[in-house]
């Protein structure tokens, strides 16, 4: 039995996962090979929800993570989802265990609104 060992976990965005796999493709057919079933569903998958680009996607996530309330995998999620109202980030932050002020919600969306 090969054991696997986990050396590092990072959050990524949509639009990075569709970077890699885009890669990951090119590089099979190159090779005459084909991606596994599960890497063609997942790129399936996010070519479909990728709002953006990687590059742009990653500088919303580091302007998002100079906030405050705000951890990486939720930055994360702001980028996947684009919300664009007050419910939306609401429910984005549901599980957390604080709530935001408007002002916060407010920050978000413009911060939100100069990437789209």
């Amino acid at each position: 039995m090969i054991v696997k060992k986990v050396l590092s976990e990072e959050p990524l965005t949509f639009a990075e996962v569709k970077e890699i796999l885009e890669a990951m493709k090119a590089s099979a057919a190159e090779s005459g090979s084909e991606m596994r079933y599960e890497k063609r569903k997942v790129l399936s998958h996010v070519t479909k929800f990728a709002k953006m680009d990687a590059k742009r996607s990653r500088e919303l996530v580091n302007e998002l993570l100079k906030m405050d309330k705000m951890n990486e995998e939720i930055a994360v999620r702001i980028a996947d989802l684009m919300p664009k109202s007050e419910s939306e980030v609401r429910a984005i932050y549901a599980k957390e265990r604080f709530t935001l002020s408007k002002e916060d919600i407010e920050r978000i969306l413009d911060c939100v609104a100069k990437y789209e």
